[in-house]
């Protein structure tokens, strides 16, 4: 449940995706747009916090009753959707049921909730090969649901997410070109109906070449805002594995794909209509998570996110409450930032304290807010020159003081010294650094020993591969330390742009010289591939290199790494490795 974690929970029956309540988030206009992304000419929503529902927290208003007045009061203004499914409003064919639907209209209306809705699925009668799949074998059928919804709900909402992260949810053998094909009708058919309405082109994960070749394949011009879910990504923030910077890359790499394929849509807004961490990892680290989430989130432009979920359901302990109704520490942290963040916080840059410290600085409700932690390793003391007011966001609790010793924990630094905000703004549009700045490098690297070099390359082991593993005079890294076979360059030496590249590990078999190989799988235009076959590490004689030269790597994380030593199920992961270098090489 780390890098595949959300992949396994979008396996659930579609009935339950269908409500997994993506949220309607909106279509907005960035509160924080990127450097040099001019903003969206869309209505916003009142606030970048939001959250949404599993299908049991969300088929009607005595579920939304549950837990919806605990998300009101803590400021909570953005709700994903209300369960507008095709199959449930038009159960057979030219029958429609809005008694349900309207309920939920007038209740998030009364809690003062603004919303989305999501469009999916398809009714009964409406024959398909299996639930779930795409409507393209009746496309006028599925716009006349998109038209009859829109219509309906016209006054009330005017935002459209087009199904629930594809290709997830859709048939076997579909495309992005089926998915395309039902957002075209979908678009032409909300708009018709609601001309100022906003239509929302979705993905799983942070699948950026997915939404590259649908928009490809037709989808151009046919949306207004992009959704993505990038769990994957959060939870290499989530494990402490210093992956900061990937999670900071999600809108740029979204805007850098847009500027190739649809430049009219490049600044459209991006939402995370789903998000969120699993707290049997621990209560207090998935507040701290999502502190982060929002924090990185609006610092990037992410127009809105909404939380995944409110109240636990039918996905697992990702709620803000529990199954009982009592609330995490992450409910408390939500507070916190909406009250001392406001409703609409302006990102004003970044800096990093004692020169390797995350920390981002907005203009917030009552003065200017610092949002801090470390990264990994030993806690550090901050000196901030002056005395200041720090605010533990899972407690509430706030002290006074010149210095504080920063932890993985985030805290929010209130009133911030002039110092700090002069030198955010001032990094504000430079590219955020990973151990350095590797824009204009020609390769980068990683050599395991007793101290891990990492030079733009970086593996998902983070604190696992704290120890060396010292063989034959030499140092390396046992291939089977969980993620340290998994490898993600820095987003500002390649990203999304496709260039030649040679990758090289040098490697040997363990001590016992058990038998161990693997295969190189990497992020490609068209998702992940296997580059040649698969490499049996000769022996545990030498050190031995093996090289991979690949011309249609695109890689934009969007399971949160770019490439990794695949073992066939770690039967044959038993090696060790010295080091591994990514080079672009001349076309």
């Amino acid at each position: 449940m780390t890098l595949h974690f959300h992949s396994m929970r979008s396996l659930r029956t579609s009935a339950q995706l269908v409500v997994s309540i993506l949220i309607l988030s909106c279509a907005l206009l960035l509160t924080a747009a990127p450097a040099g992304a001019q903003p969206a000419s869309v209505d916003p929503f009142p606030s970048p916090f939001g959250v949404g529902a599993s299908h049991v927290r969300n088929r009607s208003v005595a579920d939304n009753a549950t837990w919806i007045p605990q998300m009101s009061a803590i400021g909570l203004r953005v709700f994903r959707s209300p369960q507008a499914g095709w199959g449930g409003l038009e159960p057979e064919e030219g029958k429609w049921k809005w008694d349900e639907l309207d309920r939920q209209l007038e209740y998030l209306a009364e809690q003062k909730i603004e919303f989305g809705i999501l469009l999916y699925g398809s009714g009964k009668w409406n024959q398909l090969d299996r639930p779930g799949t795409l409507p393209v074998n009746n496309l006028p059928a599925w716009s006349n649901y998109v038209s009859q919804v829109a219509t309906h709900v016209k006054g009330k909402s005017r935002h459209f997410e087009i199904w629930n992260e594809p290709p997830n949810g859709t048939g076997k053998d579909q495309t992005p070109a089926d998915y395309a094909k039902i957002v075209v009708s979908a678009y032409d058919a909300a708009k018709a109906a609601q001309p100022d309405c906003l239509v929302g082109l979705s993905a799983k994960s942070a699948h950026v070449n997915y939404l590259d070749q649908v928009i490809q394949a037709g989808a151009k011009d046919h949306f207004d805002y992009i959704v993505l879910h990038p769990y994957e990504v959060l939870n290499g923030v989530a494990n402490n594995t210093g992956s900061e910077a990937v999670f900071m890359n999600i809108v740029p790499t979204v805007r850098r794909m847009l500027a190739v394929r649809n430049p009219a849509k490049e600044n459209v807004p991006i939402i995370f209509t789903e998000l969120g961490s699993d707290s049997s990892k621990g209560a207090d680290n998935q507040a701290h998570a999502l502190v982060k989430a929002y924090t990185m989130g609006i610092a990037q432009g992410v127009a809105c996110i909404q939380w995944f979920e409110g109240r636990d359901g039918d996905s697992g302990p990702l709620g803000l409450i529990d199954a009982k109704g009592k609330p995490r520490p992450a409910y408390t942290a939500m507070q916190q930032l909406i009250q001392y963040l406001g409703q609409r916080p302006t990102y004003l840059g970044w800096v990093l304290l004692n020169d390797q410290h995350y920390g981002f600085v907005f203009q917030g409700s009552a003065g200017t807010v610092l949002c801090t932690w470390a990264r990994p390793g030993k806690p550090q003391r901050v000196e901030f020159g002056r005395e200041v007011r720090i605010a533990n966001p899972l407690t509430t609790n706030v002290v006074e003081a010149r210095s504080y010793e920063l932890t993985i924990a985030p805290v929010l630094v209130l009133n911030v010294p002039e110092s700090f905000v002069s030198q955010a703004k001032a990094n504000r549009t430079k590219p955020f650094p990973w151990g350095g700045d590797f824009s204009d490098a020609n390769s980068v690297s990683i050599t395991f020993g007793e101290t891990t070099a990492e030079k733009g390359l970086h593996t998902a082991a983070g604190a696992d591969v704290a120890a060396a593993v010292i063989a034959y005079g030499g140092s390396a890294r046992a291939g089977d330390v969980p993620g340290g076979n998994v490898f993600t360059v820095d987003p500002n030496f390649l990203n999304y742009t496709t260039v030649p590249l040679e990758i090289t590990a040098v490697v040997r078999r363990n001590p016992a010289n058990e038998n161990s190989g693997f295969k190189l799988v990497y992020e490609s235009k068209t998702g992940f591939k296997t580059a040649g076959g698969w490499y049996t590490v000769p022996d545990n004689k030498k050190w031995h290199t093996v090289t991979w030269k690949i011309d249609d790597a695109q890689f934009v994380n969007y399971w949160g790494f770019n490439f990794n030593l695949e073992s066939d199920g770690n039967k044959f992961n038993k090696y060790l490795i010295q080091s591994v270098t990514v080079t672009k090489r001349t076309p």
